[in-house]
C-alpha cells in the first residue's frame, strides 16, 4: 500500500488541496528562498532536501507521516516482546541443556559402575578363579541387584555359551543354553572388535522391536595374552531409562533413548504440535540431544521441555496494540478511498486502451475495418508492415484498393461484394496479395461483423495472415509423402502397419495388397505365424485400450525380430521383419515387413542335402580306408569260433568230453560270436545314412564309440592311445553319430600323422582328452586329440579347413571341412595347433568344443507345424 501511494499521481497526493492538476496550476508557487551554502548541519541539508520537492511531493509525505509512525511504533512494540520473549527461551534451553548432561553423566555413570563389575567377573574367569556355576551364581546376583541388566553370558573364542543366567523378565531371544553357539550376526560386530582391541566394547541398540531393544557390553578374556572370549553383559535399553534416569529430570521434561536412526527405544516425546508457542513467531520447542557415553552414537539421549500454559498477558498486550495500530492505519486510509477510486477508474481506462493499442501494435495478423459502405477505416501496423502502404494512405480508401493485383481485380471485387453483404465463408479465404514493391504473397483473410458497445453494426473485421510459408512447407511435406509413397508402392516386399489389437489397417504398400487385399487379415496372420504379437493385460477389461498400460517406449525403442514362416494360401516361405512404432495419432502400432525367401530356402535345401550326402560318402571312405583293418578284427573271433567248433567235433565223436567242459567250450564261442557282431553292427551304425537326431547324449559312450572304431586302424600303424574322459560330465544335446564321425577322423588324421612322421614306436602315441571348460563365460565340453606327428606345415594350418584341401597326397580334402561343418552346427568352434619343444614340432593339437546349454532340440515329427518355421537344427544343416 505504502508503494502503490508512493507511485500514484499528484491528484492523489493533493486531494484535499485540489481535485485535479488544474487547480494545482491556477495556485501561484510560493517564492523560493535563496538556496544556502553548502554544508551545514543536518537539519540544513534535510530543510533545502525539502523546499526542492514539489507541493504535491510534499502534501503527499506529509500525509504518509501518521501512517509511518503508526507502523514504527507497533514494530517497536513488537521488537521488544520479541526480544523479552527470546531472551526467556534462551534461559529454558541452556536450563534444558544443563539438566541432559546431568543425565547423560548419571547415566554413564551406572554404565560404568556395571562395566567394572563386569570386568571384575571377567578377571576372575581369566585367573580360573571361578566355575561355570560360580560364574551363574555371580550374573544372578549382578541382575538381581541391578535391575536394567537382562542376561549375563560367558562366551568362548569360537562363540559358544560355556555359562549364561538370565533375568526372568527377559526375552526369550536372550535366553541362551550352556553349550549353544551364537550367531555372527548377534553383537553387530562387537565380538569382533572386542576380540581385535581386546578392551570393553558396547554394540549398537539390538532387536527389531524398538521398544525391547537391548544393548550388549563385550568385556575380552585372555588366556596366557590369546583372546579365550568375552563376559557379554545385555542391558535394557528401557530399564536403563527407568532405574538409571533421575526423577526430577524425568517429571521436568519428556525424556527418551534414541538410536542412531532416531528411533524411540525408551520413553516418549512430545510431538512439535503439541508444544504451545507464545508468539506466532516463537522458535522450535525447547529440547536437546546428546550422545550416551560410553556406548557413543549408537545410543541418544534426547530431552523436550513441557509448555503447559501460554503467557497470556505477554501476548494479549501484543494483540491489544496490534489491533490499535490496524484501525489507526485503517482510518488513515479511509480518507483517500473517495479519491483513490476515481483515480483507479482513470488509471484503468488509460491501461486498457494502451494495452488495446499496444496488443494491435504487436500482433503479426493484418487488421482491417471497413464501414457499411466498404470504405477502409482501421488498418494496423502488420497490415502495413505487410502491404507496404502507411495508414493514412489506406484509410478512406474504396475498392479497388491499392495492395489488389491487377489481374485479380474481378475476382476481389467479387469477394469484397460478398462480404458486404455477409457472405463470406467462415473458415476464410486464400487471396493473392500485391506490396507496394510489385511483389506478391499469399494470404488468408477472416471476416467477421464490427459490433459497437450498443451493440449495432458499424462494419466489418478483416484479419489477414501470411500463408506464403506454410503453403510452400505444406507442398513440400505432399511431394515427400508422395516420393514415400512410390518407393514403398515399388518394394517387392510386403509393407503393411495395423495397430495393435484392432482389424483397422493403417497402411498397406502394392505387394501386400497384391499378395492379401485390402483388409487387415493377412497383416495379423503374418503376426501371428511369426509369434510376435503382444498379449493384452486382463486388468483393464473396462479400458477403451486394451493395451493400457504397456510400456510403449520400451517396445517402440527395441529392435526388429525376424522370423521366417511358410504361408500356405500364397505357397511360399516369407521372411517376416516386426517393429513397434507410435502412428502419427499417438497409437501403438505394428510394421510388418514380409519378403519372399522361396528361392533362398529351396537353395538352402539342396545345400543340406548335399551336406548330408557328403557325410555319409565321407563315413563310407573311412570305413573303406579301415576295410583291411576291420577284416583282420573280424576275423579273429571268427577264427577263434571255427577252432572252439572243430575241437568240439572231434572230442565229441572221440566220446571225450564232458557236459561241463562242452558248456564252457559253447560260451567262449558264444562270446567270440557276440564280439564280432558288436564289431558289425557298429559299422553299420556309424556308415548307416540317417537325418541327423540331436538327442541328449553321454560324452562317455560317444568316446568309447568313436575309439571302438578308430582303435582297429591305430593299431594297424602300431599307435598307443592313451584316453581321458573326465568324470560327471553332463549330457550335451547333440547328434551322437556326427560326434563319433568327427573323433574318428581326428583319430584316424593322428595315426597316419604318427605313421608318415616314421616316429620309433616308443613315439608313436596319441592323448584323447575330453573334459569341462569354460569358454566366453559360457560351460562347455572340450574333445582334444593329441599327435606326435610332424605337426601342420604353418602355411597351410589357414587352409586345412577348404573343401578339397589336403595335406595328404591320397587325401580328398573332405574330412576336415565335414568336421569343422558338423562341430559348427553344433553351435560349437574348432581349432588346431602344432606342439613345438624348442622351436621343433614334435606334435600337433586338434580340439572342438561343445556347448552344454546347446540350442538344438529334437526334431518334432513332420506335420502341419512344422511348416510355420524353422528350428536351429534346419538352419545349421
Amino acid at each position: 500500500m505504502l508503494w502503490r501511494l508512493l507511485r500514484a499521481p499528484p491528484t492523489l497526493a493533493c486531494g484535499f488541496r485540489g481535485h485535479t492538476r488544474t487547480l494545482e496550476r491556477m495556485i501561484p508557487a510560493p517564492e523560493q528562498p535563496p538556496a544556502s551554502p553548502p554544508g551545514g548541519t543536518p537539519l540544513d541539508w534535510w530543510r533545502r532536501w525539502w523546499r526542492r520537492l514539489p507541493p504535491s511531493r510534499q502534501d503527499r509525505f506529509a500525509t504518509l507521516a501518521p501512517l509511518l509512525s503508526v507502523l514504527l511504533f507497533l514494530s517497536a512494540i513488537a521488537v521488544a516482546i520479541t526480544y523479552l520473549r527470546y531472551e526467556e527461551l534462551e534461559r529454558e534451553q541452556e536450563a534444558v541443556t544443563r539438566d541432559v548432561e546431568y543425565a547423560q553423566q548419571r547415566i554413564r555413570l551406572r554404565l560404568l559402575e556395571r562395566q567394572e563389575q563386569l570386568m571384575r567377573l571377567a578377571r576372575e574367569v581369566d585367573n580360573k578363579e571361578i566355575s561355570a556355576d560360580e560364574f551363574e551364581f555371580q550374573a544372578e546376583t549382578l541382575i538381581s541387584q541391578f535391575p536394567e541388566l537382562q542376561a549375563i553370558s560367558w562366551v568362548d573364542a569360537r562363540r559358544t555359551v560355556q555359562a549364561s543366567h538370565a533375568s526372568p523378565s527377559a526375552p526369550l531371544s536372550l535366553l541362551r543354553p550352556k553349550g549353544s553357539t551364537m550367531a555372527a550376526a548377534e553383537g553387530d560386530g562387537s565380538f569382533e572388535l572386542a576380540r581385535d582391541l581386546r578392551q570393553p566394547i558396547y554394540s549398537r541398540p539390538l532387536g527389531e522391536d524398538a521398544r525391547q531393544s537391548t544393548l550388549m557390553l563385550q568385556v575380552p578374556l585372555t588366556e596366557q595374552g590369546r583372546f579365550s572370549g568375552t563376559v557379554m553383559g545385555e542391558y535394557s535399553i528401557d530399564g536403563l531409562m527407568r532405574f538409571g534416569m533421575p526423577p526430577e529430570i524425568m517429571a521436568r521434561y519428556a525424556v527418551a533413548l534414541l538410536d542412531d536412526r532416531g528411533r524411540v527405544l525408551a520413553g516418549n516425546l512430545q510431538s512439535p504440535s503439541a508444544v504451545l508457542r507464545l508468539l506466532p513467531w516463537s522458535p522450535q520447542p525447547l529440547e536437546h540431544e546428546v550422545p550416551v557415553s560410553p556406548v557413543g552414537n549408537g545410543l541418544i539421549l534426547k530431552a523436550q521441555g513441557y509448555r503447559t500454559s501460554q503467557d497470556i498477558v505477554g501476548s494479549g498486550f501484543f494483540w491489544v496494540i496490534g489491533a490499535l495500530s490496524a484501525l489507526t492505519v485503517w482510518m488513515l486510509l479511509g480518507t483517500w478511498r473517495h479519491t483513490r477510486r476515481r483515480v483507479q477508474a482513470q488509471q484503468a481506462l488509460m491501461s486498457e486502451t494502451n494495452f488495446r493499442r499496444a496488443m494491435e501494435n504487436s500482433m503479426l495478423t493484418g487488421m482491417r475495418a471497413l464501414d457499411m459502405q466498404g470504405r477502409i477505416t482501421y488498418v494496423n501496423p502488420a497490415f502495413c508492415s505487410m502491404t507496404g502502404w502507411t495508414e493514412s494512405e489506406l484509410v478512406g480508401r474504396t475498392a479497388p484498393f491499392p495492395y489488389w493485383p491487377e489481374d485479380d481485380h474481378e475476382q476481389l471485387a467479387a469477394r469484397l461484394e460478398d462480404e458486404l453483404n455477409g457472405r463470406s465463408t467462415p473458415g476464410g479465404f486464400e487471396v493473392r496479395v500485391q506490396r507496394r514493391d510489385g511483389s506478391i504473397f499469399d494470404a488468408r483473410m477472416y471476416v467477421s461483423p464490427l459490433i459497437d458497445p450498443r451493440g449495432h453494426q458499424t462494419g466489418w473485421m478483416t484479419s489477414m495472415t501470411d500463408i506464403t510459408e506454410p503453403k510452400r512447407i505444406r507442398e513440400e511435406l505432399s511431394a515427400s509423402y508422395e516420393r514415400f509413397t512410390t518407393v514403398l508402392e515399388s518394394l517387392d516386399s510386403a509393407v503393411s502397419v495395423a495397430p495393435l489389437g484392432s482389424d483397422e489397417m493403417l497402411f498397406a504398400n502394392k505387394m501386400y495388397r497384391l499378395w492379401f487385399g485390402t483388409r487387415g487379415h493377412g497383416h495379423r496372420q503374418l503376426v501371428d505365424l511369426a509369434g510376435n504379437q503382444p498379449t493384452p493385460s486382463p486388468d483393464n477389461g473396462d479400458a477403451v485400450d486394451a493395451f493400457a498400460g504397456m510400456p510403449t517406449d520400451t517396445l517402440t525403442d527395441a529392435g526388429a525380430e525376424n522370423a521366417e514362416v511358410f504361408v500356405e494360401e500364397l505357397d511360399r516361405w516369407l521372411e517376416v521383419r516386426t517393429r513397434y512404432l507410435t502412428w502419427v495419432d499417438g497409437r501403438l502400432a505394428q510394421m510388418v515387413i514380409a519378403s519372399d525367401i522361396t528361392p533362398r530356402r529351396n537353395a538352402e535345401e539342396q545345400a543340406a542335402r548335399q551336406a548330408e550326402r557328403a557325410q555319409t560318402a565321407s563315413r563310407l571312405i573311412t570305413m573303406g580306408e579301415m576295410a583291411s583293418s576291420v577284416a583282420h578284427e573280424l576275423n579273429q573271433p571268427l577264427t577263434a569260433i571255427s577252432n572252439y567248433c572243430n575241437g568240439m567235433i572231434s572230442r565229441l565223436k572221440e566220446q571225450r568230453i564232458s557236459e561241463e567242459d562242452m558248456l564252457a567250450a559253447l560260451e567262449k564261442t558264444a562270446r567270440q560270436a557276440q564280439r564280432a557282431g558288436q564289431i558289425i553292427q557298429r559299422i553299420r551304425a556309424f556308415v548307416k545314412r540317417s537325418e541327423p537326431n540331436p538327442m541328449p547324449s553321454d560324452v562317455a559312450q560317444m568316446v568309447s564309440n568313436a575309439i571302438e572304431l578308430a582303435d582297429i586302424e591305430l593299431r594297424r600303424h602300431q599307435v598307443r592311445l592313451s584316453p581321458y574322459v573326465a568324470a560327471r560330465l553332463p549330457s550335451l544335446m547333440v547328434d551322437p553319430i556326427l560326434i563319433e564321425q568327427v573323433l574318428i577322423n581326428l583319430l584316424k588324421n593322428a595315426g597316419e600323422a604318427i605313421a608318415q612322421a616314421g616316429r620309433p614306436p616308443g613315439e608313436r602315441y596319441i592323448e584323447l582328452r575330453v573334459g569341462p571348460r569354460r569358454l566366453d563365460d559360457q560351460e562347455v565340453v572340450e574333445f582334444s586329440v593329441r599327435d606326435s606327428g610332424n605337426g601342420v606345415p604353418a602355411e597351410m594350418i589357414e587352409r586345412i579347413y577348404e573343401a578339397f584341401y589336403s595335406t595328404k597326397s591320397e587325401g580328398m580334402g573332405i574330412g576336415l571341412k565335414l568336421c569343422r561343418s558338423i562341430v559348427e552346427s553344433h553351435h560349437g568352434r574348432m581349432q588346431v595347433q602344432n606342439i613345438y619343444n624348442g622351436d621343433e614340432v614334435v606334435g600337433c593339437c586338434f580340439s572342438f568344443w561343445i556347448p552344454v546349454q546347446s540350442r538344438l532340440t529334437q526334431e518334432p515329427e513332420p506335420g502341419p507345424s512344422a511348416a510355420t518355421s524353422l528350428t536351429d537344427t534346419e538352419r545349421a544343416r
